[in-house]
């Protein structure tokens, strides 16, 4: 099963970084491959929200839908990801923001598997060329709408 995690040091504050994570409506603005996405529901659970949201992603001749189980923290800055239905036989997605000096530590794990074999191995080929893409893309747009480090 493809399986990547990363920490980084982002020169950005920690609740712009969780901002921008936890804005899923957003995705399709800035996401690559995400091209919609909306919450299905939309619940308190303690001092965050646990989201029922609808991806559409496409990778070439590849489009799916699927719909994800999204547990915001906010006071944590934690968002935990786990797909509820879908073309995956597992989801996982986990972001960890902790304030660094002047930045902040980004945690970021991603782990998938397809339920067909055929698509799972070509996702596998190009698993980190996508995840280092759709890194970018949040930096990205934590530099668009935070003021200047």
């Amino acid at each position: 099963m493809p399986r990547h995690s990363e920490t980084r040091i982002l020169r950005y504050p920690a609740d712009v970084l969780y901002g921008v994570t936890a804005d899923v409506e957003r995705y399709p603005e800035f996401l690559p491959w995400c091209t919609a996405l909306r919450v299905l529901s939309r619940e308190k659970a303690g001092a965050g929200e646990v989201l029922q949201a609808e991806m559409q992603v496409g990778f070439g001749a590849f489009t799916g839908r699927y719909v994800s189980r999204v547990v915001l923290n906010p006071s944590a800055r934690t968002i935990d990801v786990t797909q509820e239905r879908g073309p995956f036989r597992h989801l996982e997605n986990r972001w960890r923001f902790t304030t660094a000096g002047e930045g902040t530590k980004v945690e970021f794990l991603v782990a998938f598997a397809f339920r067909n074999p055929i698509v799972n191995a070509a996702a596998s080929g190009v698993f980190e060329h996508a995840v280092r893409k759709m890194s970018a893309a949040f930096e990205e747009r934590a530099r668009a709408i935070s003021p200047r480090p």
